[in-house]
């Protein structure tokens, strides 16, 4: 399943955007549909009232994180996310701290996927992927952005 599916937002926001439980209820009235652990979607979507959702990647409040810059750069949800599509309840893959986002803006061009791939969990590096991301950094011009108001706002 594709990412945007939940996340309409992510690749035109700062934010990849909360799904509606019209949108969960899309999958899970077939999926998973007795699962304990899907009452309160089922209970929002009877009553109508929205879901109170549980963050998995809650970044403090003086960290800015644009969704839409790293799709558009060539950096995949699995970077970060992992493979989501694999978890049977999503959980933290990375930690996302300071030290592990310095680590791939220092050397972004080991973390690039052709743009056509960013959403696919599926996926693979080719053999010839230093190659490759080398082409996909000048082809979209990423730069080593370090400067501390590039994150911190």
């Amino acid at each position: 399943m594709d990412c945007r599916f939940c996340h309409t937002s992510a690749e035109k926001s700062s934010f990849a955007g909360i799904p509606a439980t019209s949108t969960c209820m899309k999958c899970h009235n077939i999926i998973w549909k007795e699962s304990p652990a899907l009452e309160p979607v089922r209970e929002s979507w009877r009553t109508g009232k929205p879901l109170n959702w549980w963050r998995v990647h809650d970044l403090p409040d003086h960290v800015y994180f644009n969704h839409s810059v790293h799709l558009a750069k060539g950096i995949s949800c699995l970077q970060c996310h992992g493979q989501v599509n694999e978890m049977p309840l999503v959980s933290k893959k990375n930690t996302l701290h300071m030290q592990w986002c310095l680590e791939c803006h220092r050397h972004p061009e080991k973390n690039l996927s052709p743009k056509e791939e960013v959403f696919n969990m599926h996926w693979k590096k080719p053999e010839n992927i230093t190659e490759m991301q080398k082409e996909l950094s000048k082809k979209y011009n990423v730069k080593t952005v370090q400067n501390c108001t590039a994150c911190h706002r």
